[in-house]
């Protein structure tokens, strides 16, 4: 076998269909598209269209809420603590906020505040300021030494 040889089989390619030249082809005149009408028209998407019934994703009821004012936190669990201070990333001895963690790269995109989480393990003695804290997570800094404060989130500035 050579390259110049090589070719596919037999009927695995299908040349497109040219519709609208002449009544010959088959596909002349409507172009495989019937008569008259919306959809025989170009740029007519009529998804979820069912003819004037009501269509049925309005007809299945709705569930769930998503409040406008919802505050966006973003997770630091204590084993990424433990990670940072074991890599010399944190400081330990020193108070830990919002900046010296972002300055770590523990956290980016901040929105509304940083919440501290109880998965993994913390052996360090920390001080640790944050926007919220969950209740297992406040106990197991507290079992390791530590403290933490809870600071009101930033209210966003108003224009």
């Amino acid at each position: 076998m050579k390259l110049n040889e090589i070719a596919n089989k037999p009927g695995a390619t299908k040349s497109r269909t040219r519709v609208g030249r002449g009544i010959g082809s088959g596909k002349g005149k409507t172009g495989g598209r019937g008569v008259k009408g919306q959809k025989s028209r170009s740029g007519v998407a009529v998804k979820g269209f069912e003819g004037g019934q009501m269509p049925l994703h309005m007809r299945l009821p709705k569930r769930g809420f998503n409040s406008p004012n919802r505050k966006t936190f973003v997770p630091v669990n204590l084993g990424r603590l433990q990670a940072a201070i074991d890599a010399k990333k944190l400081d330990a001895k020193k108070p830990i906020t919002i900046d010296v963690l972002k300055e770590a790269g523990l956290v980016n995109g901040i929105k509304d505040g940083v919440r501290l989480l109880a998965k993994g393990e913390l052996k360090a003695k920390i001080q640790i300021e944050v926007t919220g804290a969950s209740e297992a997570a406040v106990k197991a800094v507290e079992a390791a030494g530590g403290s933490v404060t809870v600071a009101a989130a930033a209210a966003p500035a108003e224009a």
